[in-house]
């Protein structure tokens, strides 16, 4: 570049040459081309850098690409995707975002008499919330869900693990059954067994012990109430739950059985209800209404296998009032046995530490498959008769089918037929035994 510059002024140059005082102007002539051969040189030294500099920016920008496809990012720390980004510190740290958003709608067939039934939907789930570890042992998960344009807390939970053992203190759900402890994500039907409604499950504040070792899984705590209804109750339960889950070669084995005691503050009530499979009716089809308890005894025993693309699971409770009144305590139960096939290859349920876990197409929509197709059958039984407590019983027979494109999302479309006996409400011939067609369809996506 320098020879260049030179090449061009060196004519203009030698005409001033022949001016006066020519020695002067000779010398200012060599200044100026010692001042252009500098200013070229810095421009190449310029040039270089800029080359250098963009192969480093190519270099890092190749980098982080890597980073992305390999779960990598700045030193000491990890990135997973896991629905979203899981992002993992050297120091004990993790952060993930979590959350689920389910729409319902269907039409509930009941004889027109009764003045129930039609067409429903609703927004059941729309929740945000984060979970991820600290350092020492200990992890964190909270969860809001904004569903009936209400701020709700479901999950508020600080952990300590250590070994085979975990301890949880916070709000969480109770250890009540291999139905109730699957997360709403990875149920077979659009919504769980009757009995886990109608007797009340929910998330408690509490604190509880968990040991997971091989095949054995022991679930122990002391609770009160959600947290919605603290402070100001003065309840109290204990929940056990114990499972056996071994697995022999490809299948997978569940056997548990459950505890459950409430004692309650005086002058409580307790009501058992429950709707007609889906969430998004107010109607309740079959009702104790308000019974004067002391306390509550349940019992739950559970199985399941898992086997390739086929599942089956059995569950059974029994729900015992301790009633104020001086009448005879009843005893209530509830129970379901159900049975799953994929009709998509290489697809099975997903199961996970004693409960039904995610499943995951064999070859999904984004890597250009159909996704996985599940066919399922129910039978569901709820018995709210007993010592002298009319409040009705219910048969259900349902099927449904589920479709996952991707592991994040679902659509799945459910049809039940109940059989009512001593209903809550009665035709217009007052006849309390009749049945209901119910026809709902769920769209989800979580992460």
């Amino acid at each position: 570049m320098a020879a260049t510059l030179a090449a061009i002024t060196t004519p203009a140059f030698a005409q001033v040459a022949e001016a006066p005082d020519e020695e002067a102007l000779r010398q200012e002539l060599a200044e100026m081309r010692a001042q252009m051969a500098q200013m070229a040189a810095r421009m190449e030294a310029l040039e270089a850098s800029l080359a250098e500099t963009n192969a480093v920016a190519q270099d890092a920008s190749e980098q982080i690409a890597d980073a992305v496809d390999t779960g990598q990012s700045t030193p000491g720390q990890t990135i997973e995707f896991k629905g979203m980004p899981q992002i993992t510190d050297k120091s004990g740290w993790s952060f993930k975002p979590r959350g689920r958003l389910q729409f319902d709608a269907g039409t509930i067939d009941v004889p027109g008499s009764t003045g129930r039934g039609g067409f429903g939907g609703e927004t059941r789930r729309a929740r945000l919330g984060a979970s991820g570890d600290l350092p020492g042992g200990f992890g964190y998960k909270f969860e809001f869900d904004f569903a009936a344009s209400q701020l709700t807390v479901t999950d508020a939970i600080i952990s300590y693990e250590t070994g085979d053992a975990e301890i949880l203190v916070g709000q969480f759900n109770t250890f009540q059954g291999l139905e109730e402890l699957t997360s709403s994500v990875h149920t077979s039907f659009i919504e769980r067994s009757a009995f886990t409604d109608a007797f009340v499950f929910e998330r408690r504040v509490g604190a509880a012990l968990v040991i997971n070792s091989g095949d054995i899984l022991v679930q122990t705590g002391a609770f009160t109430d959600n947290m919605i209804d603290l402070p100001g109750t003065k309840n109290w339960s204990l929940d056990s739950r114990v499972v056996y889950m071994p697995k022999i070669g490809e299948t997978q084995l569940h056997l548990g059985g459950s505890i459950h005691y409430n004692e309650l503050q005086g002058g409580s009530t307790v009501r058992y209800r429950q709707r007609p499979l889906v969430h998004f009716t107010a109607d309740r089809f079959i009702n104790t209404d308000r019974l004067d308890a002391d306390n509550e005894f349940g019992l739950g025993l559970e199985s399941a296998i898992i086997s390739g693309p086929f599942h089956a699971a059995a569950e059974v409770y029994w729900q015992n009032v301790g009633l104020s009144a001086g009448m005879q305590d009843p005893t209530f139960f509830g129970g379901s046995i159900e049975a799953g096939y994929f009709l998509t290859k290489g697809d099975t349920r997903g199961y996970k530490s004693g409960t039904f876990d995610r499943s995951k197409p064999a070859s999904a929509v984004d890597d250009g498959g159909f996704g996985s197709l599940q066919v399922n059958l129910r039978y569901d039984r709820l018995d709210l008769n007993d010592a002298g407590i009319i409040g009705g019983t219910q048969d259900g027979y349902m099927a449904s089918l589920v479709w996952k494109p991707t592991d994040y999302t679902m659509l799945l479309a459910n049809y039940a037929h109940l059989e009512y006996g001593d209903a809550a409400f009665p035709t217009g011939t007052g006849s309390r035994d009749y049945a209901a067609d119910i026809i709902a369809m769920r769209a989800q996506i979580d992460f």
